[in-house]
């Protein structure tokens, strides 16, 4: 057993990786680590910080969960290995492609560094070819905790990412008896490219829990009648949406994984009882929301995308693809402890035991009931089902007679959701048309920061909301914005076509900023899903009502119907991604350049 003196953390099992030699173990820990006979268990952080690390990108052949893979990934596992880097350092990263024909790329998600050195084949540098090794050097001007990823074709779903730990060059507020990464992702031995032809030809193909008949009485006591609910399944239907179509990609094919574990092998975190242990959870999923609690313990959320923030008390927290939530807990008996992850669609979960004992297993809580999208998701506000436009009060006077499906956006006053003080430019493009591109627009966006998503509202426990992230110091620059962007979060599910402004990548120019410029960035969701949107290079401050202690974060979750807003100081000059983190979504056109000038 590993003591806590020598390793952030406690021992694990490690038993589904086949093929793996000493020569791709030692390739995944630092240099001076080198004569270690085994890596760190999965979830252990280094003992000490490293400013040099060697990794090799290569094929290992894994088994998980009876689906065989032979996987692109660093040192030969899933997840990579955890990277300790300190805050003030340069760190120098030698990454070697041992793959035989195909190029790779590590993206160091959320890292503030310059852009050649951001991992982007085609934007920010031409790649990594098979038998090259490639040298990411960089100052490191933050601390947290943060994740590496491929940038390269579909092989971050596949397996090659890992955790960053930065070690703050101050004493660190939150430091704990125990740390811990936990890495959540996904498992198939089915093709990405093979996702997007069956999505391509079938929507809802991994969809199998649908609304029948047996579930319609239901509907019927909620909405009130049983017209109201015939409505809106009619309403859903006019859409070409299905209103349980929650993740596009499922449990059916996915097996969920916690640091690398699917739910029956148990990854363990050991505590000695009173300990505080921190628990640092980053989303290296493709394509699947998660909802996390551990039941009979309370989690203190204390940082949000590698910032501090306030202390946030909860007892579940919804993490989007490439977010990261520290928490801390205290657990107090001599027991074990689940670490409980459902995909929001609710098809599986990922999970994982806090234990006094190595082998320990605590009781498994079962899966909450799939949540329903409803019309604030479609973009109708507070509509309630079976009401048509005609009987609500819009912002500002009463929406002209009709229905939604017979509209012309242009024959809306739209000015209401476009209020802005001048002098503020506005680079608005209005309201995007209906065509083979976009299947909706949200006629009446609403700010649903306060809100924790769909399936979590009321569920009788504390879940936490963007509205309750509060840095612990005022932001770097109080400047306030000179321009506005609004940019309309697009996609026709149908046809599985994603973009922004109803245009995929291969039709849209640059986002064009000038450094030092203050921005403000102003989503509007017109899909019926939530996005993570990452803008790399910077950060973005989310406008949630903290005022000048906006949170920093590097992901945002844009939730169905939705407008939020956030600031944006264009300080590092060159060619930066901006998309969807959903991996089919930003692949299918959900992408845009940033250019800082």
């Amino acid at each position: 057993m590993f003591s806590s003196s020598r390793l952030r953390g406690g021992l694990t099992r490690r038993r589904f990786v086949t093929g793996m030699g000493a020569g791709g173990l030692m390739a995944a820990l630092p240099p001076s680590a080198h004569s270690a006979t085994a890596a760190l268990p999965a979830g252990l952080i280094p003992a000490k910080p490293s400013a040099t690390w060697d990794l090799r990108v290569g094929r290992t052949h894994i088994k998980i969960d009876h689906k065989a893979l032979n996987a692109p990934c660093v040192g030969g596992t899933v997840p990579g290995p955890v990277l300790r880097w300190r805050q003030g350092d340069t760190v120098a990263v030698n990454v070697t492609n041992t793959l035989r024909d195909e190029d790779t790329s590590i993206h160091w998600h959320g890292i503030r560094l310059p852009s050649d050195m951001d991992g982007v084949p085609g934007l920010s540098f031409t790649g990594i070819q098979p038998g090259e090794t490639f040298t990411y050097r960089f100052r490191l001007h933050q601390s947290g905790t943060y994740w590496y990823h491929s940038h390269s074709g579909m092989q971050e779903a596949q397996g090659l990412y890992g955790a960053v730990v930065i070690d703050p060059i101050h004493p660190d507020p939150n430091a704990c008896e125990r740390d811990y990464v936990i890495l959540l992702s996904e498992w198939t031995d089915v093709s990405p490219m093979d996702m997007i032809n069956n999505l391509k030809m079938q929507d809802d193909y991994y969809v199998f829990r649908q609304r029948t008949a047996a579930s319609f009485p239901k509907e019927a006591r909620e909405a009130g009648s049983a017209m109201a609910a015939l409505k809106d399944r009619l309403a859903w239907s006019r859409m070409r949406m299905a209103a349980t179509d929650i993740s596009d990609v499922t449990g059916i094919i996915y097996t969920y994984l916690l640091n690398g574990h699917a739910p029956d092998m148990n990854w363990n975190g050991l505590f000695r009882p009173g300990e505080r242990v921190r628990m640092r959870f980053i989303n290296g999923s493709s394509m699947t929301f998660f909802d996390i609690r551990i039941p009979d313990l309370e989690m203190l959320v204390v940082q949000a995308d590698g910032n501090d923030i306030e202390p946030v008390p909860v007892d579940e927290f919804r993490i989007g693809v490439a977010e990261t939530y520290d928490v801390i807990v205290q657990p107090k008996e001599d027991r074990a402890y689940t670490i409980f992850a459902q995909s929001e669609d609710r098809t599986g979960y990922a999970r994982g035991t806090l234990a006094p004992r190595a082998g320990m297993t605590g009781p498994v809580p079962p899966m909450d009931p799939r949540p329903v999208r409803t019309m604030i998701d479609m973009g109708m506000g507070n509509m309630k089902p079976g009401e048509s436009m005609k009987d609500m009060q819009m912002p500002g006077g009463d929406m002209p007679a009709g229905s939604m499906a017979g509209m012309d956006m242009h024959d809306m006053d739209m000015s209401h959701m476009h209020q802005t003080i001048p002098p503020i430019e506005v680079d608005d493009p209005g309201p995007p048309p209906i065509n083979v591109e976009n299947q909706n627009v949200a006629m009446m966006p609403v700010d649903r920061l306060g809100s924790p998503g769909d399936g979590l509202e009321h569920n009788g426990r504390r879940v936490l909301n963007y509205k309750q992230l509060r840095a612990t110091r005022p932001g770097a620059d109080p400047r306030p914005p000179s321009r506005e962007i609004i940019l309309h979060l697009t996609g026709n599910m149908e046809r599985y076509i994603w973009g922004f402004n109803g245009r995929k990548f291969s039709e849209s120019g640059p986002i064009r900023l000038k450094k030092g410029e203050r921005v403000r960035f102003t989503l509007i969701n017109d899909t019926m899903m939530e996005h993570p949107i990452h803008l790399h290079g910077l950060w973005s401050e989310l406008e949630n009502g903290q005022g000048d202690y906006r949170p920093y974060k590097h992901t945002l979750i844009s939730q169905p119907g939705s407008r939020m807003s956030y600031l944006v100081t264009a300080d590092v000059p060159g060619v930066w991604a901006y998309h969807c983190h959903l991996m089919l979504h930003m692949d299918l056109g959900m992408f845009r350049t940033v250019i800082v000038e």
